[in-house]
């Protein structure tokens, strides 16, 4: 049976066509959200019910928006995103977020910035937050590894220039985050290249599933940090001081200049072990 030719020929313009469909139909999602609240209907709270069914609405729309380009745009199956069956790759993303996210931690703790006030556990509070952060990971995956990523390794010879191309729009698009600063930008923009470095050696997407799921699970309802500026209740009560560089401030750990050099350790680890594989296999 013959290929179906995609129905943009160029994966450049295919990336471009599709990131500012996703932009306009998050923007849109967050003025409607502006609108309410300036109009007195919702009280908007970075915990509250409102932002969560907002960023699962957003979710939903993303996977909507994948389907529908790769299916009749690219003309291609949702598997060839990296949708292979469930492997091994997956429980090592998981682990590599658990061993950073455990690291810094001790590493603030160590250092006196982070302090364990108490700890409970709320079951509907902690499977909310699990089920919510799996959705929004697999969401963000299929989007900036799944769909932009491969494209743009159609696009370019080098695969180091559609890599740094992806990490910046992932780190872009969380812009607009509750609290972010430059440091937040810098380690967003570093986990999109930790998790798109795996991509570009693998074509699987398990790994940044995982990694990303692992990332925010255990930041929020887990370690109770915030999540990229946004509240989460967490098994453990912590309260954080000292220098903001740190810490992270409100935004959470990923505001940390210890992630940025965990992240870093991550990404040249991770760079080492593939590169030495494909020695192996000649």
């Amino acid at each position: 049976m013959k290929e179906r030719l995609p129905a943009i020929p160029n994966p450049w313009v295919r990336v471009l066509v599709f990131f500012l469909t996703y932009v306009f139909c998050v923007v849109l999602l967050n003025t409607l959200l502006i609108a309410l609240v300036l109009s007195g209907r919702i009280n908007l709270q970075m915990n509250g019910p409102t932002v969560l069914k907002l960023l699962v609405l957003t979710s939903l729309i993303s996977l909507f928006l994948v389907t529908l380009f790769r299916l009749y745009v690219d003309r291609r199956s949702m598997k060839s995103l990296g949708l292979a069956p469930f492997n091994k790759d997956g429980l090592i993303g998981l682990l590599v977020s658990m061993a950073v996210l455990g690291c810094g931690s001790l590493l603030l703790f160590a250092n006196g910035n982070l302090h364990w006030l108490d700890h409970s556990f709320d079951p509907l509070s902690f499977f909310t937050g699990l089920g919510l952060m799996l959705l929004v990971a697999f969401a963000e995956e299929m989007v900036f590894r799944g769909y932009i990523l491969n494209n743009l390794l159609q696009a370019f010879h080098s695969k180091w220039n559609a890599l740094v191309i992806s990490a910046v729009l992932f780190a872009l698009v969380h812009t607009s985050n509750s609290g972010i600063n430059m440091v937040a930008i810098l380690n967003i923009f570093l986990a999109g290249l930790l998790m798109g470095l795996n991509y570009t050696y693998t074509k699987n997407l398990w790994f940044c599933i995982f990694f990303h799921f692992g990332w925010n699970f255990f930041q929020g309802p887990v370690l109770g940090y915030g999540v990229s500026g946004l509240g989460l209740p967490g098994i453990l009560e912590i309260e954080m001081s000292g220098n903001p560089l740190l810490t992270g401030n409100t935004f959470g750990f990923e505001g940390s200049l210890i992630a940025t050099f965990l992240l870093l350790t991550a990404i040249l680890l991770l760079y080492l072990a593939f590169e030495k594989r494909q020695t192996a296999e000649g």
